[in-house]
């Protein structure tokens, strides 16, 4: 199948709720001291920068850690969760806006072997490695906090559109996960996944 990989345009795009529903299908790929893997996004969530209370930029909120953030479109924003999880994000939307797509999990796809050392040999009853939360799907991947502000056109972390359609009615869509502390905005229905059932069609 070809690749097709995600130009600028589709990073720069204004609407971060949209990107993060339209990366559900898309496959990151990664190239690390030349082991390559794959895997396909199955679950996103979004966060809608300075005006969002889940955001790390909050309120204009900026920091080391939080500078990729700032970037242009197209920029990898990884942080460290709780001291152990590298969590993987997509920046969106022009440079200056900080909005981005956290990716809680992919299906692997290339490089099973070598995402399933990474992963400590962790598998499913089919013998794929578990990739099912955003830590274990960014272990798996081999990103780590020293690959936040690369870009994702030219640096070792690509997404490529394999033609993985995702119709409407196979995705659910609800709440982000573990930001009680944002109030309100933590009801946002900014999280999407791909339904179980078509999970079972496409693997």
């Amino acid at each position: 199948m070809s690749l097709k990989k995600l130009d600028r345009e589709f990073y720069l795009g204004t609407d971060v709720v949209l990107i993060a529903r339209e990366l559900l299908g898309k496959v990151i790929r990664t190239n690390f001291g030349g082991e390559v893997t794959a895997g396909m996004i199955t679950e996103t969530e979004a966060y809608a920068g300075e005006l969002d209370k889940a955001s790390h930029a909050y309120g204009g909120k900026r920091t080391t850690r939080t500078t990729p953030l700032y970037a242009q479109g197209g920029t990898a924003y990884v942080y460290l969760c709780y001291g152990i999880h590298h969590l993987f994000n997509v920046v969106t939307n022009v440079e200056g806006v900080p909005h981005a797509v956290l990716v809680r999990g992919i299906i692997p796809m290339e490089g099973l072997p070598t995402m399933a050392r990474r992963r400590g040999g962790a598998r499913s009853s089919t013998g794929v490695p578990r990739c099912n939360g955003p830590g274990t799907a960014a272990q798996a991947l081999g990103i780590r906090t020293a690959t936040s502000g690369t870009d994702l056109l030219t640096g070792p972390i690509n997404i490529v559109d394999q033609g993985h359609s995702i119709a409407a009615s196979d995705v659910l869509v609800g709440p982000r996960i573990g930001v009680d502390y944002a109030g309100d905005d933590a009801f946002l229905p900014y999280r999407f996944r791909i339904a179980p059932s078509r999970l079972a069609i496409i693997t």
